[in-house]
């Protein structure tokens, strides 16, 4: 007679006692704003969220992926992290020199330096924001067709390593779409889209076996009102400014998508 097998006993959820975030405006917290000034962002809700007592934001507004792996990569793995977010790459689209091929050799390097010290880190695969930003037809059409190309980066990346690294599909991100997540840049999220990217960080976390002892909740509070006064400000003082630096920038993007165009047209 064989001796029963004890019943296995599924292992307790980690702890995270220090949540590391590397990336751009996003992760900085732009579209939350704080009432007394400053952002908050899904870093801190996420923080909140798993009870983590350390939170060391690495983040610059206006961050490539090669700026994360030259300036804030050391910073991140000095802190000793059990886990790192890394959202970054839009910026790169939106630059004429966008190299996916150096793209995604930066990005490898950041994650694989992480992944090796036994950090968890979670990445993000980009929607479609022309479907949030409206652009005319060849720019977007050009955008689209960079989105693509830094998604396929970051699959190619995640596959590395399937254990150690979860991806967040913001395409799929119910609600990801709504106005209502957006900041008035139509760029950032807004508070509820920063609580958004929170809650789904955090239920991959939970997935990956890591404790939440807080859930992210999507009700908006605790930031700063934005109102129409807001609003008006912004597009005065930087939305236009933006426009015409990014015009400047994808010039010759706008001109090589055309031509992409015509020869397929005319092929």
């Amino acid at each position: 007679m064989q001796p029963l097998l004890a019943p296995t006993v599924p292992s307790a959820p980690r702890p995270v006692r220090t949540l590391v975030t590397l990336g751009d405006s996003t992760p900085v917290g732009l579209g939350d704003p704080l009432p007394g000034g400053g952002w908050r962002g899904f870093p801190v809700l996420l923080r909140a969220a798993l009870g983590a007592g350390t939170l060391v934001n690495t983040a610059v507004s206006g961050a490539r992926t090669a700026d994360v792996r030259r300036s804030q990569l050391p910073a991140a793995l000095a802190a000793g992290p059990d886990v790192a977010v890394l959202c970054v790459g839009m910026n790169d689209t939106l630059r004429s020199d966008f190299d996916p091929v150096a793209l995604e050799i930066d990005c490898a390097a950041a994650v694989h330096a992480l992944c090796t010290r036994g950090v968890h880190v979670l990445m993000l695969r980009f929607h479609d924001h022309t479907r949030v930003f409206r652009l005319p037809g060849p720019l977007r059409r050009a955008l689209q067709r960079r989105i693509t190309a830094l998604n396929a980066a970051t699959d190619a990346v995640a596959a590395t390593d399937p254990a150690g690294i979860s991806v967040l599909d913001l395409d799929r991100l119910p609600g990801g779409y709504d106005p209502a997540a957006w900041a008035v840049d139509r760029l950032h999220p807004s508070e509820r889209g920063h609580r958004l990217l929170a809650a789904a960080f955090a239920d991959l976390l939970a997935e990956a076996r890591f404790a939440v002892p807080h859930p992210v909740r999507l009700t908006c509070g605790g930031g700063r009102e934005v109102t129409a006064a807001h609003r008006a400000a912004w597009l005065v003082a930087k939305g236009v400014p933006w426009l015409v630096r990014r015009g400047r920038d994808l010039g010759p993007v706008i001109v090589q998508g055309l031509v992409t165009e015509l020869r397929g047209a005319v092929g």
